[in-house]
């Protein structure tokens, strides 16, 4: 039976323990444990890698091989602090001498229901914690899932910790080598119980409790201090109640003032309504005279819209029209192709005439032969036999020398044609780098230009317009004009919203940006004259009346971009000219052209669209048809310099990169220039070589050749078949006639076909050409057409202009009426507003001047009244009112905090009852586990608890027949200091299992446990820890020992890493 414990000094039975119930085997730990170790420059260790089972695992190894690095490596890659592995006092310390950095990796089993985050991490969590010789350390948490890392914050490194109950720094959970020599050996009772209280985290329970304690007493002396500050405050609110009640004829005259207000309020609002009536009936009387007027405009607006109409139609059909891009590419197609016929033609003739006098000198060749033939017929007789065999061998020396002349020389002449590729490629390449530098001269120069125009412009912000544009605004400024002052430079009033679209937009609107505009044609010729005064004779002028019309039904629904629709003008005059002469409202804009293709297809009726890339514009005809021509590109001029988006000093700093990246350029393509010159003149010299070679080869072949002629002839005069070779001779020439006449005959075929194919191009380029002067005169009539319409158009607008005018002006004069009438309108709503806020409507009679001086005369004897209590009624309300809530604040805070500090006291009474609790049966436990792991060697002892000394001492019996004999109970028991160092082990090593049943890490780790052991104590101790290995609750073990495990039986749930030998052990 089983004692029951006492705060004091708790114990446990001496009845034998053998009943005592072993606990079933309990399942693998899903997450927690770790699986495997990495250590990379880490202590002693180059690389080293464990892969730990789920349960036990004994590390083995001779002294200094390394196996306590193991777990100095798991408390820095956890997060533990250095100091606590009882091997450095700073990371840099555990990183291998030699080396710059260190490495550590951790993997953490990540299974089971309870796993941490399974959707990231996976089934493993990868912990990597690298440091180096500097002090920087880094963290890097992967999963198994990916080797991308999820986190490097040590705070989710500390999540995870938490999470899975990982407390490295507890010296239960990782006991080192130094800390398992001390609490085996030496601990003393108060080291045995603190070991207890932190193991069992119990310590820091406490430490926060006594820190609640000293807040709770804290705050009582400031609500003690805050209790002595009521009595003055409620001396001052009895105070400010008399002085209060003294004042309740002042109080009286106050409402009587009050009234006073409330009368004079409403009396303010009623003379407002009359004034405000008044003026609504000027503005009926005023407004009973537009109908006959608005007849009138509505008239006028169907004239102009018929003209609009018209212009339109016109404009419809202009588009409609198309351009002839198509019949110019035709033409110059055609073109191209006679003049190549032409050509061939030319060539054809040429080697005509070539072959002609090839036939003639053949003709002049086989009569040569026919007449040494007759020769060598009658030379035949005269000659000899011995003359004829030394010629003989004369001829075949003189054929070997003229074989081998030509070979030499067709060897040259290859050697020289592929010198000359190679020159000519490398004269090719030498060309295209002179082109490529002109090229980028002009760039640079084009730079220069702009950069010079940049900077004018940024003096002079009208530069890019023209010429002395401020001096011809200051001229129209003073000039007396039959419409409107001209206005212009149009592009003053336009800015582009995204400067992408700025080259494109600049480039087809150009002409416009720095056009002027004017509304009369009579104004036309004296603005030219005053632009040509000022060398601006090229300045578009444009004609266009001031009119308001809506423009809207030409747009494209919203979220189409148009032109308009990309710039913001600020000048309605010059939108409506600027979409009367560029139709800017229809126009859309995008990037490429299939984009702007895929947009009109979209619309009812196709479209035009201009694109960024490549300039193009496209069309889409309404009865279907793509059509694309290219656009304008810009000037080099400073009108590039307009619809930019920035400010000239931006530009000019742009202009300025380029400017440095061009001369570069040129840098470079002229140091290239240079090699591929001087590579040029190498390959020019070796060609001057092969060429002279080849003279000299050529020469010879020619001497060789003369000398067998020579003694051709000579052999011809002597042996008859010499007339066989001018006979073969003979034929030959007259086989290349015959071929020759074949060649003439064939260039004459061919000829004849370019001429009948240029005479078939002939009426189609004639067709093409009267197509093109049938465009030119249609459009001619149709753009008479529209300016009679735009004539028309004006005429019309002039008349709508008129009638609108006189409209405007008749609105102009009520708007002032009924804005007065508005302002009368919002000051009684306002007024009357106000008054609803001070009172409620109060009916009165009396005038506001009667009401105002009653008011005086009551508020003078308040006054006086106030002067003699020294104070108003309103101050001396707001005193009592302040003073009572200040006396109610402190008296409801002091009430509530006093409240809650009890009730804090009263649940810290709690929690510090069970905490005692906790601790008693945490030690009640820990009695019976030691007990029972005593009886596995046949022991007997108690664990004694003492808490308030703050003491753990162990009681043991080790004799096994203590039992039977009659001895005291005092002679049998031990105390640990005379039990030998084995029995003094074996009892600590059944004290820290007994404190492991007690606290709920996942990880068991001790280093060198056995080392005071004899083998029986060392054997039984390793046999009682496996067996509590395997019946812990999800837990793993990790066991580093230097002795050997030979004579320890091993189950399948241990796993024994070996290490290596240390190298100075080997070394020796």
């Amino acid at each position: 039976m089983v004692k029951r414990p006492t705060d004091s000094d708790s114990e446990v039975s001496d009845e034998p323990y053998e009943n005592t119930p072993k606990r079933a085997k309990t399942g693998i730990a899903e997450h927690g444990i770790i699986e495997r170790v990495e250590m990379v420059n880490f202590m002693c260790h180059t690389f080293l890698k464990f892969e730990f089972g789920p349960q036990i695992n004994f590390i083995i190894g001779h002294n200094g091989s390394g196996k306590s690095a193991v777990l100095s490596a798991i408390t820095v890659a956890l997060g533990g602090k250095s100091a606590s592995t009882g091997r450095g006092s700073g990371l840099k310390s555990f990183i291998k001498e030699g080396c710059a950095a260190s490495e550590v990796s951790i993997y953490l089993k990540n299974q089971g229901d309870e796993a941490y985050k399974p959707d990231e991490y996976g089934k493993s969590i990868i912990v990597t914690r690298r440091f180096t010789k500097e002090g920087n350390s880094t963290w890097k948490i992967k999963g198994a899932k990916s080797a991308q890392t999820i986190s490097t914050k040590k705070e989710e490194l500390a999540a995870i910790c938490d999470h899975m109950n990982i407390q490295v720094d507890n010296p239960l959970n990782v006991l080192t080598q130094d800390s398992a020599r001390q609490f085996l050996s030496a601990s003393s009772s108060t080291d045995k119980y603190k070991f207890f209280l932190r193991g069992t985290q119990l310590s820091q329970l406490s430490d926060e409790y006594t820190t609640c304690l000293t807040n709770i007493k804290q705050t009582h002396k400031v609500l003690e201090q805050k209790k002595e500050a009521l009595p003055d405050l409620e001396a001052a609110f009895k105070e400010a109640s008399i002085r209060f009640q003294e004042a309740a004829k002042a109080r009286e005259q106050k409402e009587k003032v009050n009234e006073l207000k409330k009368e004079l309020a409403w009396a303010h609002v009623r003379t407002k309504e009359e004034e405000m009536e008044a003026k609504f009936r000027e503005i009926a009387k005023q407004e009973s005279r537009l109908p006959q007027i608005e007849k009138l405009i509505e008239t006028a607006e169907r004239d102009f819209s018929a003209a609009t109409d018209e212009v339109k139609r016109y404009d419809d059909d202009d588009a409609a029209g198309g351009n002839m891009d198509d019949l110019t590419q035709e033409k110059a197609r055609l073109q191209a192709l006679i003049n190549s016929n032409k050509a061939n033609i030319a060539q054809f003739t040429d080697d005509l005439r070539k072959l002609d006098d090839s036939v003639i000198t053949l003709d002049k060749q086989i009569t040569d032969f026919e007449q040494q033939i007759e020769e060598e017929t009658k030379r035949m007789a005269t000659k000899t036999q011995a003359k004829h065999e030394q010629t003989q061998r004369e001829l075949e020396e003189a054929r070997a020398n003229a074989e081998d002349a030509k070979l030499t020389l067709e060897k040259l002449v290859n050697d020289v044609q592929e010198q000359e590729a190679k020159t000519n490629a490398v004269k090719a390449a030498g060309m295209e780098l002179d082109r490529k530098q002109a090229d980028i001269q002009k760039e640079i120069m084009n730079c220069q230009g702009m950069i010079q125009r940049a900077k004018d412009a940024e003096k002079n912000s009208l530069n890019p317009y023209g010429n002395k544009i401020k001096e011809v605004l200051d001229a129209i400024k003073s000039e007396r004009w039959e419409g409107d002052c001209p206005v212009g430079p149009l592009g003053q009033f336009v800015k582009v919203k995204d400067p992408k679209w700025g080259d494109l937009l600049c480039s087809q609107l150009g002409q416009y940006l720095t056009a002027f505009a004017v509304t009369k044609n009579a104004d036309r010729g004296k603005l030219y004259r005053l632009l040509s005064e000022f060398q601006n004779p090229n300045t578009l002028i444009i004609i266009n009346s001031k009119d308001a019309f809506d423009y809207s039904r030409g747009e494209p629904p919203e979220g189409y971009l148009t032109v308009l629709r990309a710039l913001e003008i600020t000048n309605d005059y010059v939108l409506r000219v600027l979409i009367n002469v560029a139709k800017i409202e229809r126009i859309h804009l995008a990037y490429t052209r299939l984009e702007a293709q895929t947009v009109l297809e979209g619309l009812e009726g196709g479209g035009v669209a201009w694109t960024s890339e490549k300039f193009m514009s496209v069309r889409v005809f309404p009865e279907g048809g793509v059509a694309s021509t290219p656009l304008s590109r810009l000037r080099n001029d400073a009108t590039k310099l307009l619809l930019r988006g920035k400010d000239t000093a931006s530009e000019n700093a742009r202009y300025e990169d380029d400017l440095r990246k061009e001369e570069q350029r040129y840098r470079d393509n002229e140091e290239a220039r240079d090699k591929k010159r001087a590579e040029f003149t190498s390959e020019r010299q070796k060609l001057d070589a092969f060429k002279n070679l080849r003279t000299r080869a050529d020469d010879r072949y020619r001497r060789a050749r003369t000398t067998f002629s020579n003694r051709q002839q000579a052999a011809n005069e002597d042996l008859p078949i010499n007339i066989s070779s001018f006979q073969a001779a003979k034929e030959d020439a007259e086989a290349e006639k015959a071929n020759n006449v074949e060649q003439v005959a064939d260039v004459l075929r061919q000829k004849r076909e370019y001429d009948e194919k240029n005479k078939a191009l002939l009426p189609q380029l004639k067709d093409v050409k009267d197509r093109i002067a049938e465009f030119n005169e249609r459009k001619s009539d149709l753009i008479s057409k529209i300016q009679d319409a735009v004539e028309k158009r004006l005429k019309a607008q002039h008349n709508k202009d008129s009638y609108t005018s006189k409209l405007n002006a008749e609105k102009a004069a009520i708007a002032k009426l009924q804005e007065h009438a508005d302002v009368l309108q919002e000051e009684f709503t306002n007024w009357t507003a106000k008054a609803q806020e001070f009172c409620e409507r109060v009916p009165n009679t009396r005038k506001v001047d009667a009401i105002e001086r009653n008011l005086k005369s009551v508020q003078k004897a308040l006054e006086e009244r106030e002067k003699r209590h020294g104070a108003s009624v309103e101050e001396m309300t707001i005193e009592v009112n302040k003073a009572k809530a200040k006396l109610d604040v402190v008296q409801r805070d002091l009430k509530q905090m006093t409240t809650l500090n009890k009730a804090l006291k009263a649940s810290l009474t709690i929690r510090l009852q069970r905490w005692q609790d906790f601790r008693r049966h945490i030690a009640l436990r820990c009695k019976l586990v030691f007990g029972y792991h005593l009886s596995q060697r046949g022991y007997y002892g108690k664990v004694l608890f003492n808490h308030e000394n703050q003491t753990l001492t162990l009681k043991v019996i080790t004799d096994d027949q203590a039992a039977t004999q009659q001895a005291s109970q005092a002679k049998r028991e031990k105390d640990p200091r005379s039990l030998s160092g084995g029995e003094k082990s074996f009892s600590t090593i059944c004290l820290l299992l007994s404190l492991w049943e007690s606290i709920g890490c996942p990880l068991r780790c001790l280093d060198e446990f056995d080392v005071f052991m004899d083998a029986v104590n060392r054997r039984i101790s390793m046999r009682m820890m496996i067996e509590t290995a395997n019946s812990s609750d999800k837990k793993q073990y990790i066991l580093i020992t230097p002795l050997d495990m030979g004579n320890v039986p091993l189950g399948p749930t241990v796993k024994v890493n070996r290490m290596t030998d240390p190298e100075r052990a080997n070394q020796s």
